[in-house]
C-alpha cells in the first residue's frame, strides 16, 4: 500500500528529480542519479520515505512529517538525513540471520554516525548504487 502512495506523491509533485531539489538544498552541477523507496530505523521505529543518491550527497527525506514535542506543543516535521559524499565512509548490507527475507543497508559516515536502510522494493540496486557513489567518491578524492 506504500508504494501505491509513494507513487501517487511522485506523479503529483513531478517526478523524484523535482521533489529532490525541492526538499533539498543543491547545486546547479548536480545531478540525481536514482532514488529508492525505503525505511529509515530510528529509535522511534521504521519510517517511510525516500533515499536519494546524486553526484554530491546521499540524502533521506519521510514521506510524511512525524511529530515531535517542542515544550508544551507538539510540533510536525519531515525527517531528513543528509550525507556529502565526501562524508561517506561504509556502505554495508545486511541480511537477518533469523529472517534472510529482511535486508538492510548499513551508511556509515567518517564520523562514525551510521544509518540503517530497509524494506526496499529493490534492493540489490539499491546496494549497487550506493557502494558505487562510494567508490566513484574515494576514486574521485585519490
Amino acid at each position: 500500500m506504500g508504494g501505491i502512495a509513494q507513487g501517487t506523491k511522485v506523479l503529483a509533485e513531478g517526478g523524484y528529480e523535482k521533489i529532490f531539489r525541492q526538499t533539498f538544498e543543491t547545486v546547479p552541477e548536480e545531478q540525481l542519479l536514482d532514488s529508492f523507496a525505503c525505511y529509515l530505523s530510528t529509535s522511534a521505529g521504521p519510517v517511510m520515505g525516500v533515499l536519494y543518491v546524486s553526484t554530491v550527497k546521499l540524502a533521506y527525506c519521510s514521506d510524511s512529517p512525524l511529530p515531535y514535542n517542542n515544550g508544551s506543543r507538539t510540533e510536525w516535521s519531515y525527517y531528513k538525513v543528509i550525507m556529502p559524499l565526501h562524508q561517506l565512509r561504509a556502505v554495508n548490507p545486511s541480511t537477518s540471520r533469523v529472517n534472510p527475507s529482511e535486508k538492510y543497508i548499513q551508511v556509515i559516515s567518517i564520523d562514525g554516525h551510521e544509518f540503517w536502510f530497509m524494506g526496499f522494493l529493490n534492493y540489490e540496486g539499491a546496494v549497487k548504487y550506493l557502494q558505487d557513489a562510494l567508490q566513484l567518491h574515494s576514486f574521485l578524492s585519490v
